[in-house]
């Protein structure tokens, strides 16, 4: 068989499917001429993902263990079956394949994939230790990298464990980066989390002088936290399940005025019209949870006549990596506040 360079050769069922909507894929770790074995030493997971878990184990790392190795067993891959997301990884490169002769890597490089896991193959030997607040799980293990997975080299000036932390979200504040401009008014819900910090950051650097970005914590504590980083020019405390109390909070915290974008980073469902509801018709929701529904998202946007555009979070966008380590070696309170929390 000739292998594809999106991995297809390796789905086991539904045939015909790409790796990441398969059931069960082929999780062999021999690699093919144009994949990469890599020796796993972590996984970040999603933050959707492992909240679910955490809430179906009653947050007891062994059956959160179980449930994990549960996973990977059947479906070849980390790929929770209740949110249908995954995360990403860190290791060693063990082996390259033929095929993949010229690319700027060598057996031993430290790399984090920036690709989900819920379409790498994986096989765990052991899990070693689970880190309930920072979603992160040391394993022994060893996952292949298809021929289009990107995937970006530690970085020489940050530890593993921050650099994992950082690029696990990457997505967020790169297109973040590339969404705001000068003089917006950004909502986000989720800031104090570890992507809401991120985007808070570069939407208040792109804002400039004559925008306003507001944070939406879900507790006081979180509020204060975030109030504190110096991060958001308005800092608000709302359930972001409630669209009403948001809407009116949110608009109080911009002179009344609907946003031009909002950014939805929350790890819960159900905070669609939260998103939606603020922005004003022509303005952008970007979606970047994996709790999101679209469809409630867009049968949501219609019944309340909004005319917003809505994009997906896609974990990728070009030069995000570089964006968001930029984020925490620009910023000494961003870095500071992910080597305390996430390392």
């Amino acid at each position: 068989m000739k292998p594809c360079k999106y991995g297809t050769h390796r789905v086991i069922e539904p045939q015909g499917t790409m790796p990441q909507a398969a059931q069960k894929i082929n999780a062999d770790m021999e690699p093919f001429s144009n994949e990469i074995l890599i020796d796993v030493t972590s996984l970040n997971i999603d933050s959707a993902s492992f909240t679910q878990l955490k809430q179906a184990a009653d947050s007891d790392a062994e059956k959160i263990k179980a449930k994990i190795l549960e996973i990977v067993a059947e479906r070849g891959k980390m790929q929770n079956p209740v949110t249908g997301s995954g995360g990403m990884l860190i290791g060693k490169i063990a082996k390259i394949g033929a095929d993949l002769a010229g690319r700027d890597l060598k057996v031993g490089d430290k790399i984090a994939t920036l690709v989900s896991l819920s379409l790498t193959p994986l096989k765990i030997t052991e899990i070693s230790a689970i880190h309930m607040n920072i979603d992160r799980v040391d394993v022994k293990a060893q996952a292949i990298l298809f021929e289009s997975g990107i995937y970006a080299k530690l970085p020489a000036d940050m530890s593993e464990p921050l650099a994992l932390a950082a690029l696990d979200v990457a997505g967020a504040p790169a297109q973040t980066a590339k969404l705001v401009k000068p003089g917006d008014s950004v909502l986000i819900i989720g800031a104090a989390g570890k992507s809401g910090v991120l985007c808070a950051y570069e939407a208040k650097k792109r804002v400039g002088p004559t925008g306003n970005v507001v944070g939406l914590c879900h507790t006081e504590e979180s509020a204060k936290q975030l109030t504190s980083y110096n991060l958001c020019h308005r800092v608000i405390t709302v359930d972001a399940t409630l669209p009403l109390d948001v809407l009116h909070t949110a608009l109080s915290a911009n002179d009344g005025k609907e946003y031009d974008i909002s950014i939805n980073v929350v790890n819960v469902p159900k905070t669609e019209m939260s998103s939606i509801l603020p922005v004003r018709d022509g303005g952008i929701a970007y979606l970047f949870s994996m709790a999101t529904s679209f469809t409630a998202a867009a049968l949501g946007a219609e019944g309340a006549g909004k005319d917003v555009t809505m994009i997906v979070g896609n974990g990728y966008t070009k030069d995000h990596a570089e964006i968001t380590l930029a984020c925490l070696r620009e910023n000494e309170i961003l870095r500071g506040v992910f080597e305390a929390k996430y390392v």
